[in-house]
């Protein structure tokens, strides 16, 4: 650790951090957890929810998340990502006021042990920003000691056309002190969202807090939100930074000592090369990392009926050691990045696919780029609702492409995440997005779940017929140890409209196939391992002879 500091502070300013960061972890018991050998297993697999996107009269929403888990999800996930839980101003709870309190209209620390006893819980630590409404940033404001230099001044005639910015927004906001001084500070995201100093060592020592004081109330992964941006060098993109790279180092070294089992996830919504950089030497850097690069391109690939691009995508998929592995989703609560199809798709094929969303009553959210131009950032819209028939026409193939989907991201290696609205089979929240003015309220609907449950009730709505279903392919997946996101991977082309992997464990060789086209295919099946004598594992039925018929959408996991 000390060898990090540093690089980060020089060696006077390092020493003085070690003692500082000694300190906190000496204030926190170790954790008793299983070592890294055991992270992850095959039945692995995280659900992604807001603390409020069910809720019931009369009762906490961290409590009615707890009872809906554990009616239905106690035998299908093994983990819960519940969203940013803090008091927060702005941006659906990323721009934190307090980073160690529980909003008290969801619940309180004891509903998070509660939902963390039974399930491996993940938070996130918000680690670039903090809300320009907080008490830090008031401290700052008053030049209070421990605060002074808590955000990023910045001379606005600074060059700062090299920076790489996410939003289309001005990078700098004036605030004015108590002293009556204006000051431009870095907000990376909104004006509300105050870019973090880590050059500062106060805090660094206060994130470092923050991080132990969530495992200590539970957290087992901890998502390091909006992480490429940490640190910033006037004149270079401020966007991984090798000091940036550091600080996941120092984070993951802290958690070695005092929680060695807590898996650190970074999410870097950016093309894949660069965020796979964040799983390191395969050791000292996040466990997990999200692949970015999954969800717009198997829209794309489900939308356009063709598979090959994705299958020659889906070949890189290797990371550098056993403990490590990708967070593999299609959805969340943002929308769909995509800056992960740089480089695999021309432009004209990604703005077309931007396209295809406003016709299915979605939203586009943009970039600024260096040279002062826009581009797309984001597809706001439900993944069921991207995936329907842009034309307006009657889709008999709706769900079941949206099946298939889902079907592809269990498929792969590494950890399936799935976010509350594609399992429940949400649309587009158009309401939502209007009252609040938010592209990204279009993903993010509060249910009443009793109402929820009437729908889920009828095996004819949507809902249902997704819902369970989905479950279930959740269930058998489970029981697979050749999903095991360290089982080995082979992509097998059998035709340019199908997607097919081998997994093979010693336990087990699974093929699984899915048609990402509306016709029906027959293709032929590799050899060995049993001839050609197979079970599908979704549906229970035999398959003899050399090759398999595929209806629309659908999806067959092979056993011999």
């Amino acid at each position: 650790m000390i060898s990090i500091l540093h690089r980060l502070y020089g060696r006077q300013g390092g020493d003085a951090a070690r003692e500082r960061l000694a300190a906190v972890m000496d204030a926190f018991a170790p954790e008793r957890h299983p070592g890294e050998k055991d992270l992850f297993a095959p039945t692995d697999a995280i659900l992604i929810t807001y603390g409020d996107t069910l809720f019931r009269s009369g009762e906490r929403p961290l409590k009615t998340l707890n009872r809906f888990s554990s009616d239905y999800f106690r035998d299908v996930f093994s983990g819960i990502h519940i969203l940013p839980f803090f008091p927060y101003s702005s941006d659906d709870g990323f721009s934190v006021t307090d980073f160690h309190s529980v909003r008290p209209d969801l619940g309180s620390w004891a509903d998070i042990r509660a939902i963390g006893k039974r399930f491996r819980l993940m938070v996130d630590l918000v680690a670039n920003h903090v809300s320009a409404k907080s008490r830090w940033f008031q401290a700052y404001l008053a030049d209070k000691k421990g605060f002074d230099d808590l955000a990023i001044e910045v001379d606005p005639s600074a060059d700062l056309s090299a920076v790489i910015r996410p939003r289309a927004l001005p990078l700098l906001t004036a605030y004015t002190k108590g002293s009556g001084r204006t000051v431009h500070l870095w907000t990376t995201f909104s004006a509300d969202q105050i870019d973090l100093n880590y050059r500062s060592i106060d805090v660094l020592e206060n994130m470092v807090r923050t991080l132990l004081f969530y495992v200590s109330q539970g957290a087992r992964m901890i998502r390091l939100d909006a992480i490429a941006y940490l640190w910033k060098q006037i004149g270079t993109p401020c966007i991984h930074l090798h000091q940036t790279h550091d600080l996941v180092r120092l984070f993951r070294r802290v958690l070695n000592r005092k929680a060695p089992g807590v898996v650190v996830v970074t999410e870097t919504n950016v093309p894949h090369d660069e965020n796979i950089s964040y799983f390191g030497d395969g050791s000292d850097q996040a466990q997990m990392v999200y692949n970015f690069t999954l969800p717009p391109l198997l829209l794309y690939s489900l939308a356009t009926g063709k598979a090959r691009v994705f299958s020659d995508w889906a070949q890189t998929l290797v990371t550098p050691s056993t403990t490590t592995a990708f967070l593999n989703f299609s959805a969340s609560h943002d929308g769909i990045g995509v800056r992960p199809l740089e480089g695999i798709l021309p432009s004209p094929e990604i703005a077309w696919l931007a396209d295809r969303t406003r016709k299915n009553g979605g939203r586009v959210s943009e970039k600024r780029n260096p040279d002062g131009s826009n581009s797309p950032y984001e597809l706001n819209i439900t993944y069921l609702d991207a995936l329907k028939d842009p034309s307006g026409a009657t889709d008999p193939h709706h769900i079941p492409r949206f099946l298939a989907s889902q079907a592809v991201v269990l498929v792969l290696p590494g950890v399936p995440a799935v976010y509350i609205h594609s399992l429940l089979g949400s649309t587009n929240w158009t309401e939502g997005m209007r009252a609040t003015g938010q592209a990204r309220t279009i993903n993010r609907a509060r249910l009443p779940v009793d109402a929820l449950v009437a729908e889920l009730d009828d095996p004819h709505s949507v809902r249902s017929r997704i819902f369970f279903p989905y479950l279930e392919m959740i269930r058998i997946r489970c029981r697979q140890p050749a999903f095991h996101p360290g089982a080995d991977m082979q992509i097998l082309h059998l035709d340019d409209r199908v997607f097919a992997v081998q997994r093979t464990c010693r336990e087990q060789v699974l093929v699984a196939v899915t048609n990402f086209s509306a016709a029906s295919l027959t293709v032929g099946l590799p050899t060995g391992h049993g001839g050609h004598r197979f079970r599908d594992l979704l549906s229970g039925q035999r398959v003899e002879g050399p090759s398999v018929t595929l209806r629309a959408y659908q999806s067959v996991w092979l056993a011999p």
